[in-house]
């Protein structure tokens, strides 16, 4: 697939507890991606909910180290991270809960990385939470549909939530 296809297409996964979002950015002669992703606070709170200090919540440290690691991914694939000052990522959020979301501009992005951000982060932030919060919930190996990863943190939520 060409870029050009890449452009064409946007890369989504979306529940009520979280998303990952790549898509075609404006400067597209760079080759450029905008890479969105969040945390809905709200309804991870069952599991997060005093077991961390008032300064780290487990979800949205997880959300910073992943975009730690896709930063990473992108700067291994020939790719530059970049900063984003603007919040070109309204609007992605499903509910109205409070969100908290980290973005990117990654230019010279290779065919296969929207695909590797979108397997990759779900999985990982979920991983870092549960490591954080030492819940020792066993958690999916390969990625899950939205609908189903959903379910499968409500019923987490359910089990551990305190």
């Amino acid at each position: 697939m060409s870029f050009e296809e890449i452009a064409q297409k946007s890369y989504e996964y979306i529940n009520e507890f979280l998303y990952f979002v790549v898509r075609p950015h404006k400067n597209r002669e760079k080759r450029s991606l905008l890479y969105c992703s969040g945390v809905n606070i709200v309804r991870f709170l069952p599991i997060t909910k005093g077991r961390h200090r008032p300064m780290s919540n487990p979800a949205m440290r997880g959300l910073q180290l992943v975009n730690i690691e896709v930063r990473a991914m992108a700067l291994a694939s020939g790719a530059t991270p970049k900063a984003l000052r603007e919040n070109e990522c309204v609007g992605i959020a499903p509910t109205k809960d409070s969100w908290y979301t980290e973005r990117l501009l990654i230019e010279n992005a290779p065919e296969s990385l929207p695909d590797e951000i979108i397997t990759y982060g779900p999985i990982n932030l979920l991983k870092k939470i549960n490591k954080a919060i030492l819940l020792g919930a066993k958690l999916p190996e390969e990625l899950l549909k939205p609908d189903e990863l959903q379910m499968f943190i409500e019923n987490l939520c359910s089990e551990y939530g305190m």
